[in-house]
């Protein structure tokens, strides 16, 4: 029986680069979503509420910021990682990179559910723009487990 499962590290990042450019696309609008929120934190602008109500409770409650950082801050710094660990990955042509990415995407899964948690359960209102940076970062893991499950298929057949 042939073997068709390929062992070249060029190899297997020709067939990841769409999954890099995904990651790279999924987390500049993570990083436009997070700037957003950052920028309206700081300036104590107001943000509408377009499908949930309760955007300016969440986002004037004492877990939008940590350690006088808005919270919102910290999810620029995340989703700036993830886009630049994916696009050296294409840029560079190192896998290294691309699964460093999908490593770091459990850390933003793990801080959104304790977001969304924090919204739901303790805060009782729901943002809309938060709730949306929890789906890009569901999307970005979903992404990074592909990758990592990939990587470990195509490197368990040397």
């Amino acid at each position: 029986m042939m073997n068709l499962k390929p062992t070249s590290p060029m190899l297997w990042l020709r067939n990841h680069r769409g999954l890099a450019l995904a990651l790279t696309i999924i987390a500049f609008l993570g990083f436009l979503d997070a700037t957003y929120l950052t920028v309206e934190h700081i300036i104590g602008g107001t943000i509408p509420c377009s499908i949930f109500t309760g955007c300016e409770k969440v986002l004037n409650s004492k877990y939008s910021v940590i350690g006088g950082i808005p919270t919102a801050f910290f999810g620029v710094v995340y989703y700036t990682a993830i886009f630049l660990l994916a696009l050296l990955s294409i840029t560079r042509d190192d896998k290294k990179y691309l699964l460093l990415a999908s490593k770091f995407t459990i850390v933003g899964l793990l801080a959104s559910i304790g977001f969304v948690y924090l919204q739901l359960v303790v805060i009782k209102a729901i943002c809309t723009y938060c709730m949306l940076s929890a789906l890009i970062s569901l999307f970005l893991f979903v992404v990074g487990m592909i990758v990592m499950l990939k990587d470990r298929y195509f490197t368990s057949t040397k």
